[in-house]
């Protein structure tokens, strides 16, 4: 499970995101067909006191054109700071503003994009609904696969704009029901939404007969967010002042296999409610970027923001192009652990009825270089043997970066091989079940010294092997010939026998 200690997570949000899972990020920029470059480049890639946005993943609202799109992926891979592995989904352009979609391409294996509704005139919902389907680079599972929902809905009060959110909420949550077993889902953008009460965001996280495309707030915060201080620490929109720090309208919402404390996972206390008090709230990686909570109903603070610092707080602000403007949201994500364990054992000749044993190694081989011991779920199994074998019993678990030994022990009460395996079966998605091969030879009734003396200096083992070896660099019919209708494998499986049991 990747319920790390709070310390751990603190530590994990002070860092810059490079090392720290999956970031995640979803942004309206308002009308965007260019230009703005230092601004996007301080806000994203700029850091104080070592915080920095620098994302993996975003998902963007009011994207104008392919222009836009093109301008955008050049901002980022030529910010100061960005590792410069930045690539575009395809654009797609629909009815009115547009989604886009950017991905670092050495953290992320881009697997496509679906239009999951299309914007239109009233009564149907304004803008397109996209899909943007991805995993992170090194897992080739349904496990670890993310659906993600870019929307942004229709604004106004009035009772038709609220029937063309809840359409656009309908039509996200009946596909979510619609994908693979095992994908992760979660949707971002501009909701347009003033309070949880409202039938689109009901429609989203309530409960329904069919629960399977149901989606989760991670930081548990309802209620009625427009002009309410007490949620000023979420608030996303206008940072330019023109309307005040007063509105929820941005957020990201999540699956619930995100939160369930396995696997590709919500890195923070899933479910606990944000800090009413503090932007730096260590239970969650979540955050209203720029957002230090002493903005509420003014422009964002420049001077003296606790959280990026006057430059990124300035730039977050001119980024809206003087059009009022929403801040981007975020949240990081554990990726899987991986497994690792001995490839196979070899007791090699035993006594009967000895017990021998021999350890193995299972370590949880996520890549901490680049996700971090933080952003990398715990590995959880066990061990499963075959008859014959003993292995220890229980579940296990290791950290990123942490491996351990488990001794296992064989018997016979017969002689002749014993052949089995010990699984490591745990919640690594891609690798779920490890077979370690396990062999014993056990002899009895003389020693291997007196099978061996016709032989000379050579150990029966020796002869057995020889003759296994000569058999195949031969046609085992010419082999057998001299033999009759005993095959060559037949005569080194009496061998074996005749070793075994010492006649």
């Amino acid at each position: 499970m990747n319920l790390k200690p709070l310390g751990l997570i603190a530590l994990a949000l002070s860092t810059p995101a490079l090392a720290d899972g999956l970031r995640v990020a979803s942004w309206n920029i308002t009308n965007y067909s260019g230009g703005r470059v230092s601004e996007f480049q301080t806000a994203i890639y700029a850091q104080f006191e070592g915080r920095s946005m620098s994302p993996d993943v975003i998902a963007i609202q009011e994207m104008i054109s392919q222009a836009g799109v093109n301008a955008f992926l050049s901002i980022l891979n030529t910010a100061p700071g960005s590792p410069g592995d930045w690539a575009a989904a395809p654009f797609i352009n629909g009815n009115d503003t547009d989604n886009a979609f950017f991905y670092r391409t050495t953290r992320v294996d881009f697997l496509g994009v679906t239009v999951v509704a299309l914007g239109a005139s009233p009564p149907e919902q304004p803008r397109d609904t996209d899909r943007y389907d991805f995993r992170p680079i090194g897992y080739d599972a349904d496990a670890a696969t993310v659906a993600f929902y870019s929307c942004h809905m229709k604004s106004g009060s009035a009772s038709a704009d609220g029937q063309r959110r809840l359409l656009e909420a309908q039509r996200i949550r009946d596909d979510a029901e619609t994908l693979p077993e095992g994908w992760a889902f979660m949707v971002g953008g501009d909701y347009n939404i003033p309070s949880s009460s409202q039938a689109a965001y009901v429609e989203l996280v309530g409960v329904q007969a069919n629960n399977d495309g149901r989606f989760y707030d991670p930081i548990a915060t309802p209620g009625s967010w427009q002009n309410n201080g007490t949620c000023r620490f979420v608030h996303t929109q206008d940072p330019t002042g023109a309307g005040g720090m007063d509105d929820r309208y941005d957020q990201i919402l999540v699956s619930a296999n995100l939160g369930d404390g396995e696997g590709l996972d919500y890195l923070g206390a899933f479910g606990v409610p944000y800090s009413n008090t503090t932007w730096n709230d260590p239970n969650h990686s979540y955050r209203s970027w720029g957002n230090d909570g002493t903005s509420f109903n003014l422009g964002l603070t420049v001077n003296g923001n606790t959280m990026v610092g006057p430059d990124i707080a300035l730039a977050l602000v001119l980024s809206t192009g003087g059009q009022g403007g929403h801040l981007p949201v975020f949240l990081d994500l554990v990726v899987p652990p991986r497994a690792q364990a001995t490839a196979s054992l070899d007791f090699g000749a035993v006594p009967v009825g000895a017990t021998v044993s021999l350890p193995i190694t299972v370590a949880n081989a996520g890549d901490v270089g680049a996700w971090g011991v933080t952003g990398i779920d715990d590995l959880d199994y066990q061990l499963i043997a075959s008859p014959a074998i003993d292995a220890p019993v229980g579940a296990f678990a290791l950290d990123a970066g942490q491996s351990a030994e488990h001794t296992i022990s064989v018997t016979s009460a017969t002689p002749g091989l014993v052949e089995g395996v010990v699984i490591v079966s745990s919640d690594d998605p891609v690798n779920p079940e490890i077979e370690i091969p396990v062999t014993a030879f056990f002899t009895s009734g003389c020693s291997v010294a007196d099978l061996a003396e016709p032989f000379g200096a050579l150990d029966f083992s020796d002869v057995v092997a020889f003759l296994t070896a000569f058999a195949a660099m031969q046609p085992a019919a010419d082999l057998a010939a001299p033999l009759g209708v005993y095959d060559f494998s037949d005569v080194v499986a009496f061998l074996t026998a005749f070793a075994g049991g010492c006649p």
